[in-house]
């Protein structure tokens, strides 16, 4: 096979940022509407003769109302076995002395069914499904269902005595029919921990010095995003850099489950040193924060989307594509699909959203500091109007091509009292540092692991050269 000589793949499409650094949707607080009552009531008068679908229910509930698809495992007329091994023993020692006489019914998730048509195929009420999914703590984990998930319900002639469910790995749902109708809970399983580093220098991409250090992609790009602010992991990595990353693993019975939080990782970066360390305040907020107790999440994200090239930088002295005359491009345009979420790159105020000329659709928020950014060519906005207050990470807008543009991309610009900064280069404020009443505590915590970083680095030093 003929060697590859190309040079960096710059493989890292940045996904991190979709899964850290968008914005959680809002959840809707039923009880806090105080709709619960009528939906409830309402459930229990159709459900005989209607399909569960069909609730009706206030607009505000529609998008939630569907519930995911889920394949029974077992038909209900078997009876109670010993759980299956997808189950896990956790599962199979949740049968309880009151449910000796009731049956029980091991479900796979998988395409094509519903919750409902479960109900229905097994002979189960359907009021009881949708009293369960009402509940604040689990009606979630009942619509978000993936191909794989595991549900165990435990019924007497249909009634639910209790349905349990695998959130995750370490989690566990818990739904409980009490005097007072059915309650629901979740709890974490016990498991182990295991600390491990690695250590890999990159030579034709991140993702492959990753995996032959054993390092997953997730993890890969968990660490990447660490560092987003500091490193284009687009066009800054080079041959020869080096990273190190201290994680935990979790285990349970001898099997791994998957890996935990990041703890500390470096990456040198065409020689360039890079560290941080996760800390835990008394206030339970976690971080990531260099040696010196700054927070390596800055003020500003370089790229406020997950873009797939650069297509211009920025240039004062740039020929325009379709004017054909020189005009200076005091922005950066990122060229990435129609459709694409284009995030707010800082915390601040909607102070425009438009048309806007040669711009197209453009949105301008104004931060601190007399900072504002501008995102332009967008297809649509975002739900935020002017005037509304945006947190880094939520979705302002997606990415088009309106207005003077050749193809779908984003036209960011970064300026400071009104004059325009290079956003892929102007020194971007930090945020907010550990608080001095924790810096000790985050000096003791964090030397043990700059200490394991240094030997980490040395140990593979050590082994190359041998």
């Amino acid at each position: 096979m003929k060697p590859y000589t190309g040079g960096i793949r710059h493989d890292f499409r940045d996904p991190w940022l979709s899964a850290r650094m968008r914005p959680r949707g809002r959840r809707w607080s039923w009880f806090a509407m105080g709709i619960v009552p009528p939906l409830a009531a309402a459930a229990l008068l159709l459900l005989s003769e209607s399909n569960l679908s069909k609730l009706p229910a206030p607009e505000s509930l529609a998008p939630q109302a569907a519930i995911a698809d889920v394949a029974v495992e077992l038909p209900a007329s078997q009876p109670q076995a010993a759980a299956p091994p997808f189950i896990g023993p956790e599962l199979a020692q949740l049968a309880r002395a009151e449910f000796a006489d009731a049956a029980t019914i091991d479900l796979l998730v998988d395409r094509g069914d519903t919750l409902e048509i479960l109900f229905r195929r097994n002979g189960l009420k359907l009021a009881d499904l949708a009293a369960m999914a009402v509940l604040p703590d689990a009606a979630e984990h009942l619509r978000v269902l993936k191909p794989g998930n595991e549900i165990r319900v435990t019924h007497r002639d249909g009634s639910v005595l209790e349905l349990v469910r695998e959130i995750d790995t370490i989690e566990l749902l818990q739904i409980r029919r009490g005097e007072g109708g059915f309650e629901a809970v979740t709890s974490e399983r016990d498991f182990e921990t295991r600390t491990v580093d690695a250590h890999g220098e990159i030579r034709t991409s991140l993702f492959e010095a990753a995996l032959k250090a054993g390092v997953s992609d997730a993890l890969t790009m968990e660490m990447a995003g660490i560092f987003q602010w500091d490193i284009d992991f687009i066009n800054d990595v080079r041959s020869g850099d080096t990273f190190t990353v201290i994680y935990e693993e979790l285990w349970r019975d001898g099997e791994k489950l998957g890996n935990g939080e990041i703890l500390a990782a470096q990456f040198v970066n065409q020689g360039m040193r890079y560290r941080a360390a996760r800390y835990t305040d008394a206030f339970g907020k976690s971080g990531y924060f260099t040696p010196e107790g700054l927070s390596v999440r800055k003020a500003f994200m370089r790229a406020p989307l997950e873009f797939t090239r650069i297509s211009s930088n920025f240039n004062p002295n740039r020929r325009h594509p379709v004017l054909n005359t020189i005009r200076a491009h005091r922005g950066v345009d990122y060229a990435a699909p129609t459709g694409t979420p284009v995030m707010a790159a800082g915390d601040g105020t909607i102070e425009m959203r438009g048309r806007n000329g040669g711009y197209g659709n453009t949105v301008v928020l104004r931060h601190g500091g007399n900072v504002t950014t501008l995102y332009a060519h967008l297809s649509r906005f975002g739900t935020e109007k002017v005037g509304s207050r945006v947190r880094q990470g939520d979705i302002i807008g997606y990415v088009g091509s309106t207005g003077l543009a050749t193809g779908p991309h984003l036209h960011y610009e970064y300026r400071v009292s009104g004059v325009h900064r290079n956003p892929r280069t102007v020194p971007l404020p930090p945020a907010d540092p550990i608080f001095a009443e924790h810096r000790e505590d985050f000096e003791a915590t964090a030397a043990a692991l700059w200490r394991r970083l240094d030997r980490s680095e040395t140990t593979a030093f050590a082994n190359a050269s041998n």
